[in-house]
């Protein structure tokens, strides 16, 4: 019998696939609430979800896991927005974290994907044609058709509200940030502040910049990518620091301090100034080391 169940075992460890681990703060729910007059969070501690609301719908930013759905529906419901007014489904990058749950949203709200170029092959492949697959990091997610391609600089509005998709590239090759202006509530009228929704800056060991002779670099261009992208987000007046990640932002920190002072709390230039150049620092700093890795 040990024998048996020894063999079973090998066998189970062996050809089955190894389940990755979904980070707890990826699924943990968050109450939801209201960032600016148009601007709702809807996601969980970790995986940022933003509702767009206006008199002609809404928007969604970001479809999260494909077991997000129920969480998202949740925190719109108990706003009192309903979950079928969802228009147009927005995301900040292709990866299953973001998009995994697109294809159950379209279908229940029948909302319009729009995606920038750059990432519409991986949404409508389910991630198969990303560039890092096939890997563990970058799971499958049910595809989805892309209603509408966004190129950098384009405008998405609706109902009087107006999102700028900037395309920042490097994480994925359609990695998006998103920008907005809003009025904050309790803010003298007529006051507009900026609004930054990071789409991504990282990376992890997969990430090859410099050809070597075990490696590929992991697409052409992946260099300027990045560079780019800091240089496009130094660029951009932020008031409102938000992004595809609580962690981002520091999300779980500032919304113990939201009871007390309220969505002024995301008021946060200087965070998003630090965010930037941190993640530019790394980024500099990984390359110079693949490249001096190269020379030997």
């Amino acid at each position: 019998m040990r024998f048996v169940l020894s063999c079973l075992l090998s066998f189970f460890l062996f050809t089955c696939p190894v389940v990755a681990q979904v980070d707890p703060s990826w699924t943990t729910p968050i109450a939801p609430f209201q960032i600016a007059d148009n601007l709702y969070y809807v996601g969980s501690q970790d995986l940022a979800g933003y509702l767009v609301v206006t008199p002609k719908g809404s928007i969604l930013i970001n479809a999260n896991l494909t077991t997000s759905p129920p969480q998202i529906k949740a925190s719109v419901e108990k706003l009192g927005f309903h979950w079928k007014d969802i228009k147009i489904l927005l995301n900040s990058q292709a990866h299953d974290d973001h998009m995994g749950g697109a294809a159950e949203i379209m279908r229940e709200t029948h909302a319009k994907n729009m995606v920038m170029d750059g990432d519409v092959s991986v949404v409508e492949s389910g991630a198969k044609t990303d560039f890092l697959a096939p890997s563990p990091n970058v799971p499958g997610y049910p595809a989805s058709h892309v209603d509408r391609v966004l190129h950098d600089g384009d405008m998405v509005s609706l109902g009087g509200v107006t999102l700028i998709a900037h395309k920042t590239a490097g994480h994925t090759r359609g990695c998006t940030t998103w920008t907005t202006r809003m009025h904050l509530p309790g803010e003298l009228p007529g006051t507009m502040r900026n609004i930054v929704i990071v789409g991504g800056t990282g990376f992890w060991s997969e990430y090859h910049f410099v050809a070597t002779p075990g490696h590929h670099v992991s697409y052409a261009g992946i260099v300027q990518d990045f560079q780019h992208t800091f240089a496009e987000l130094h660029k951009l007046p932020c008031d409102v620091f938000l992004g595809a990640h609580g962690g981002y932002f520091n999300l779980l920190g500032k919304r113990k301090r939201y009871p007390k002072y309220g969505p002024r709390v995301f008021i946060d230039p200087n965070g998003y100034k630090q965010f930037v150049d941190k993640a530019q620092e790394k980024f500099t700093k990984e390359l110079g080391r693949q490249r001096a890795a190269a020379k030997h």
